[in-house]
């Protein structure tokens, strides 16, 4: 089965938005005014040359922070407070990705007329490092560098990210530079993370969904799991356990209601196919049989086949 890695990261950016710049770029962080963020509508863009359609993933409107801002930023009064980040999560090596930003950027700052904040997250596991800028000059001018931000997660240790009381943290520990023989810990210190930061259960399904989608372990790990709590942390065996219980019921629960749901749903269905197949055997036309029961003029013709 494949992984949508797209609706993972763009549903971890929209929710924790704030977190991930906190996170990676503290600096850009203390510029940004986190009261006015507005999600944007996707921007499909068509590479005429290339043949290529591309989707910018989350693409998010805010603003600078007035007193950061003061005259900089060369552009006019009413426009300097008002930037869009660009956010990209790319899950595998693209060896012209660095002008697919550039590209897509330009083609944000012609229909806003805004600064744009690119950045580029890179979920795959290769060991080369990322270029952060794309450029071109002759042997007598440089023409144009454009930069931006890049996240390679690879490249990151998962166990500097420890300390940190940070949502987008804990979720990213399964996508970060870690060894097999160190699965089983990665996912005991998530779970401590994860008990610390008390999240309601809407924010926590959604980190729990993440880092499982990258990190399942297998169920001799879920042992070996449940052996390191008693053995390593003793004093939080407990509530680290009770924890896990009480999600691991909770997930159990709703898998049950979707089930139940998805039950009743089909015994309507059914049930609506059963009234029709006696209509039309007692001669009754389709077209009343369509508005009395709900179901399709194809799945009507189905029944008569039968």
């Amino acid at each position: 089965m494949s992984i949508d890695h797209d609706r993972l990261f763009k549903e971890l950016l929209q929710i924790f938005f704030k977190e991930f710049m906190e996170l990676f770029f503290p600096k850009a962080c203390s510029f940004i005014d986190f009261s006015h963020v507005t999600f944007l509508s996707e921007e499909l863009f068509t590479d005429v040359m290339g043949g290529a359609t591309g989707r910018v993933d989350v693409l998010i409107e805010t603003r600078l922070l007035e007193e950061e801002v003061g005259n900089r930023g060369g552009m006019g009064d009413t426009d300097k407070a008002l930037i869009i980040v660009h956010l990209e999560p790319q899950s595998y090596y693209q060896i012209n990705f660095s002008e697919r930003m550039f590209l897509y950027s330009s083609k944000l700052y012609e229909k806003y007329r805004r600064r744009i904040l690119p950045i580029a997250i890179f979920n795959h596991e290769r060991e080369a490092q990322e270029p952060d800028n794309f450029s071109w000059h002759f042997p007598f001018l440089s023409v144009m560098t454009f930069r931006y931000f890049t996240v390679q997660l690879s490249k990151h240790n998962w166990r500097e990210f420890l300390d940190k009381d940070n949502p987008v943290a804990a979720a990213l520990l399964s996508s970060m530079g870690y060894n097999k023989s160190e699965r089983v810990m990665v996912k005991l210190e998530f779970l401590r993370m994860m008990m610390k930061m008390q999240l309601d259960p809407a924010r926590m399904r959604i980190l729990t969904v993440f880092f499982e989608t990258y990190l399942q372990l297998t169920p001799a790990e879920n042992i070996q799991l449940q052996e390191n709590i008693e053995r390593i942390y003793p004093h939080e065996e407990e509530k680290l356990m009770e924890w896990m219980t009480s999600w691991e019921k909770k997930g159990k629960e709703e898998g049950l209601q979707e089930g139940l749901l998805k039950g009743k749903e089909e015994g309507i269905q059914e049930s609506k196919q059963e009234i029709a197949l006696k209509m039309l055997e007692k001669g009754l036309n389709p077209e009343i049989i369509e508005e009395l029961t709900g179901l399709s003029s194809s799945q009507i013709s189905k029944l008569q086949k039968h």
